[in-house]
């Protein structure tokens, strides 16, 4: 039996949660932001500090690394400790970090506060994902606010290296650091103000064992698929990655044991919440390896430089953008599972169209590609994490966001692991005894490994022959843009046949509201209401 609690309209928003939710972008376009603006400080940093090329590389992942490691573990503190007193304790941690590493004077300590960095940003993403359930309970409402936060974050991240090659016309590389402090100073003034204090009314105690399991498990997952993506497959990826599923393993089994679990395994017995970050997961892997292959091909195969690649990106940037400010608008005439199905197959014309275009057409082919990519990822961005969100209680919105959150950083990961893997593979076959005559042996060896290294290969070598090699090294890679293109395509299919199939009903389904009602739902023969 249906109660009136049920069936009564949610309370709108008013014009305090929407300054709020303005509140709420400007950390999360900073953490997105920070993700990307060192790619262009990096060579400024290096002739400053001098790190080597390990600390280099230390020095760019490490704030991806804590982010990811900690999102579990933030989120549900937050649900315990309430969200917007650990937002504004993460933005005190953030900014005064961000002074460290403005004014770090050696790698080492250029990397420790990258950490902090990354720490402090793990408080502030699900924080802000969490207030945004509870200050916008009507679900039109809350879907048109996941859009903007959503925009924000896809926005800072296309942003990051083009702010950052802005202020290092004027400013020296920790410049890049110290954008973020006004930023927080209006977080900690307005917070209070504008954003409600929420968290869960019977909050247990943090397990400690289990924030000990959750962060190297997360830690070495992400670790071993970069490092495969780099380096390719070998034994010490192979091992990280064996140990890190074995403490998630060793995790998975200790939430089924707690009262109070870290993540309560009752959440991925809806049908919703599991299909949704299933379908989250695979769709970031798409669009991760799109963007990486996406910006080789502008700056390797077309010759653009750093300014001119990023000119090129911006219609998908932008048509990213408006995709997800108009998703709400989409799903509220076709419903959830056929927006999110019709926007996975414009995506996958755009990846069919990207592996049937040749390497030496005009670019404008492959933007018209990226565009159609980017618009019809956006329902599933906004839609996914607007559902996953609402089928869990209130109680547990931390928790459920840094899930989400988790999803998207692993996504990203095994995008470049696998689909990027794939096309380096394509990329060797396709250029074996495919090269010149007179090319060196030693220039050959190094053009089979990446497109990359032959650019480098050929700056030593005859115009003619460096011409030739090339050639050679675009067909080869144009190769393997073509398969990973037609692999996401098939894969994109399935996916939207997935989602219309097994979201059908969650337009309309009941949203659990407390987690005793999922239990009980979860349960066969449970009381239904």
């Amino acid at each position: 039996m249906t109660s009136a609690t049920d069936t009564a309209p949610a309370p709108r928003a008013g014009r305090r949660e929407w300054l709020g939710l303005a509140v709420l972008v400007l950390p999360t376009l900073l953490l997105a932001i920070d993700l990307t603006v060192l790619h262009l400080a990096l060579p400024h940093l290096a002739a400053d500090l001098r790190p080597s090329a390990a600390q280099q590389l230390w020095i760019l992942d490490v704030y991806g690394f804590m982010v990811a490691g900690f999102l579990v573990t933030m989120g549900t503190l937050g649900d315990r400790v309430g969200r917007r007193r650990l937002l504004l304790i993460g933005a005190v941690c953030f900014g005064v970090a961000s002074v460290l590493a403005a004014y770090s004077t050696g790698p080492g300590t250029l990397i420790v506060t990258r950490a902090v960095l990354g720490v402090a940003g793990a408080t502030l993403m699900p924080s802000t994902l969490s207030l945004i359930r509870h200050m916008f309970p009507h679900d039109g409402q809350r879907r048109t606010a996941i859009a903007v936060w959503t925009a924000a974050l896809m926005g800072g991240v296309a942003l990051g290296p083009v702010l950052g090659g802005m202020i290092l016309q004027w400013f020296w590389w920790g410049a890049v650091f110290l954008m973020g402090v006004p930023i927080m100073l209006v977080l900690l003034v307005a917070g209070p103000l504008l954003l409600p204090e929420s968290r869960a009314p019977h909050a247990g105690r943090l397990d400690a064992l289990s924030v000990v399991l959750s962060l190297p498990a997360v830690l070495a997952v992400v670790y071993a698929l970069k490092a495969a993506a780099s380096d390719g497959w070998g034994p010490t990826p192979g091992l990280v990655l064996a140990g890190g599923a074995g403490l998630g393993w060793l995790f998975v089994r200790r939430q089924r044991t707690l009262t109070d679990p870290l993540v309560d395994p009752a959440l991925f017995r809806q049908r919703v919440f599991t299909v949704g970050l299933g379908s989250q997961l695979l769709g970031t892997i798409c669009l991760s390896a799109f963007m990486l292959l996406f910006a080789q091909y502008l700056q390797l195969v077309r010759g653009f430089g750093p300014v001119e690649s990023g000119v090129w990106m911006m219609p998908y940037a932008l048509a990213t953008v408006a995709g997800l400010l108009c998703t709400p608008a989409v799903a509220a005439r076709l419903g959830d599972a056929r927006a999110i199905a019709g926007g996975l197959l414009l995506a996958a014309l755009g990846f069919t169209l990207l592996a049937l275009t040749p390497i030496d057409a005009a670019p404008a082919w492959g933007v018209v590609s990226a565009v159609l990519i980017g618009l019809g990822a956006a329902p599933l961005m906004v839609l996914i994490t607007a559902l996953v969100i609402a089928q869990a209680p209130p109680e547990k919105s931390g928790s459920a966001a840094s899930l989400a959150e988790t999803g998207q950083e692993l996504g990203a990961a095994l995008g470049i692991a696998t689909l990027g893997t794939v096309s380096t593979a394509v990329y060797r076959h396709a250029i074996d005894g495919g090269l010149p005559p007179g090319v060196p042996a030693r220039a050959a060896e190094e053009a089979e490994t990446s497109l990359a290294s032959a650019a480098s290969a050929a700056e030593g070598l005859p115009a003619g022959t460096a011409d030739a090699l090339m050639d050679a090294a675009r067909d080869a890679f144009g190769t393997g843009i073509s398969l990973v293109a037609a692999v996401a395509a098939a894969l994109l299919l399935a996916l939207a046949c997935a989602t219309a199939y097994f979201l059908r009903t969650g337009d309309r389904s009941h949203h659990p509201r407390t987690a005793e009602d999922i239990g009980h739902r979860a349960r066969p023969g449970g009381p239904t209401t």
